[in-house]
């Protein structure tokens, strides 16, 4: 059985490389949403191999306030259910300094630049991260 990655992402051009990259080129199956409810669900579900986490979200709110991939990562690594599940954040606006600043503000386990060119290296940087069973 497939292992399973929740893509939190909201350009759909991306979704769609990136769900091709992780289902055809990792054998991955690959859950899409920015239901910041259904995330935080998915995330305790036990069922996820791993998030990839856009941090710029143009249609994600929780308890009224639109919230971005940081504020999401930090529920899901702030609950004990969820928190062990290894998070990859992803972001076109990437400058120098920010990996190290997401990964410590966040507590995720990967950090990409998007776009993203090289599929080998995309899927190399999602199996870092996402252990196999």
């Amino acid at each position: 059985m497939a292992q399973k990655i929740l893509l939190v992402e909201d350009d759909p051009i991306n979704v769609k490389f990136i769900e091709v990259v992780l289902t055809r080129m990792g054998g991955y199956e690959v859950i899409v949403s920015e239901d910041v409810e259904e995330i935080l669900a998915l995330a305790k579900s036990g069922t996820l191999a791993g998030i990839i986490m856009d941090i710029s979200l143009a249609r994600s709110s929780y308890q009224g306030k639109r919230v971005d991939g940081i504020f999401i990562t930090k529920l899901i690594k702030a609950d004990p259910e969820s928190a062990k599940i290894p998070v990859l954040m992803a972001t076109a606006h990437a400058m120098y300094g920010d990996r190290e600043k997401f990964l410590a503000e966040t507590g995720a386990e990967g950090y990409l630049s998007k776009p993203i060119h090289d599929p080998d290296a995309f899927l190399r940087e999602v199996q870092s991260v996402v252990k196999k069973p």
